[in-house]
């Protein structure tokens, strides 16, 4: 069988459900140089104000903002609950054990997954129980209601109480070949737990795991595994009741979380999540372009290539700016009217792994070294 150059980097990300092993080196060709940014012209004030470090991450991060504070994990097992006004801990946790996905929080409880497929849950800075799991996971929980709900790579949901570990309940899909070896979607709305399983986003109710609505963001498509995978990938814009989302490079899509129906879905070709508010959408493109939709129709607004072939992250909408980290520690401000360059901001030259957060009025960065990293936007 013959693939693409695409398909070839693919790989890197799928992970063979089998056999739980995941594909970490391939093959292919040489990518394409980004353009320079040129000089940087600073349109609106952004200013350091802190950086603190969690170690090394080389897994899907995810990061729970409460208030003012922020849980955080990196690779080797360390979690830390931080400040984002000043950087400092409220607590730090070793668990002397490498991480797959991480981490879920409500403030009080928070978990993570190892790689020997261990959910751990800590109340405060202190470990209080393990479970094994049956699959591969690599989606951070979600600590929500005194229970902690999993999503695991074999497509199946399972919750547990919160205080003591104990299993409740375990919904399982059929799980095909091949699945994306990168978060996926799991979160609350309203009084429903809604999962993505493979291209469909799917409401739940949170106390026994019986499907409340079920909706196809996209189909399968293609003429081998790899093709058809169409997953649900994690970063999700909300307003209201309102949720849209993308599927791996298929569509973005937006649902209706009370009737349970798509309101509309386009064809795209990204890996990473959504930002935006009740008037646009903006995400990246596989090839780095920043794209610009109506919320209300999934109309494109703009399209921007200035960071092609930079790997930009997830964007975040912060006032007039859509905030994006790139492959190389860079922080782009953008222009939300039309892509435009406001400011730019440098960490530690390693990758910036997940979507840029707010924690209060502080822009808050992780990098592939472990770097943390707030910035106020004045």
């Amino acid at each position: 069988m013959r693939f693409s150059s695409f398909l070839v980097r693919l790989f890197c990300r799928v992970l063979i459900v089998g056999s739980t092993v995941t594909i970490a080196a391939c093959a292919g060709p040489e990518k394409a140089k980004p353009a320079d940014l040129g000089a940087n012209t600073a349109l609106i004030g952004v200013r350091s104000v802190w950086s603190t470090s969690i170690g090394l991450v080389n897994f899907p991060l995810d990061i729970r903002v409460i208030g003012n504070t922020f849980v955080v994990a990196g690779s080797d097992g360390n979690i830390a609950s931080i400040d984002g006004r000043t950087g400092g801990d409220l607590w730090r946790a070793a668990l002397s054990t490498k991480l797959s996905a991480g981490v879920g929080s409500d403030g009080r409880y928070s978990s993570v997954v190892s790689r020997e497929n261990q959910l751990i849950t800590l109340d405060g800075g202190r470990e209080i129980w393990r479970q094994k799991l049956n699959a591969v996971t690599l989606t951070a929980p979600l600590v929500a209601g005194a229970r902690v709900f999993v999503l695991s790579s074999d497509r199946s949901v399972s919750a547990y109480d919160a205080a003591t570990g104990r299993k409740l309940w375990n919904q399982q899909r059929s799980s095909d070949a091949l699945v994306l070896g990168q978060s996926g979607v799991i979160f609350a709305l309203g009084d429903s737990l809604v999962a993505g399983l493979g291209g469909r986003l799917v409401a739940m109710n949170p106390l026994n795991g019986n499907v409340r609505w079920d909706v196809a963001v996209a189909s399968s498509r293609g003429t081998n595994e790899v093709e058809r995978l169409v997953d649900l990938v994690a970063g999700v814009s909300r307003v209201g009741d309102q949720v849209c989302m993308r599927a791996f490079q298929s569509a973005v899509g937006c649902v209706d979380g009370v009737k349970g129906s798509l309101v509309w879905s386009k064809p795209a070709s990204g890996a990473t999540g959504l930002g935006g508010d009740d008037v646009a959408l903006f995400g990246s493109e596989s090839d780095g372009k920043l794209i610009a939709w109506k919320r209300l129709d999934g109309e494109l607004l703009w399209v921007s290539e200035r960071l092609r072939f930079r790997s930009p992250t997830a964007p975040l909408l912060a006032g007039r700016s859509v905030v994006v980290g790139d492959e190389f520690g860079t922080v782009h401000f953008l222009s939300r009217e039309d892509g435009a360059p406001l400011n730019r901001m440098s960490t530690d030259g390693s990758p910036v792994v997940v979507a840029p957060i707010l924690v209060g009025q502080t822009l808050v960065v992780v990098t592939q070294r472990g770097g943390i990293f707030g910035f106020r936007p004045e």
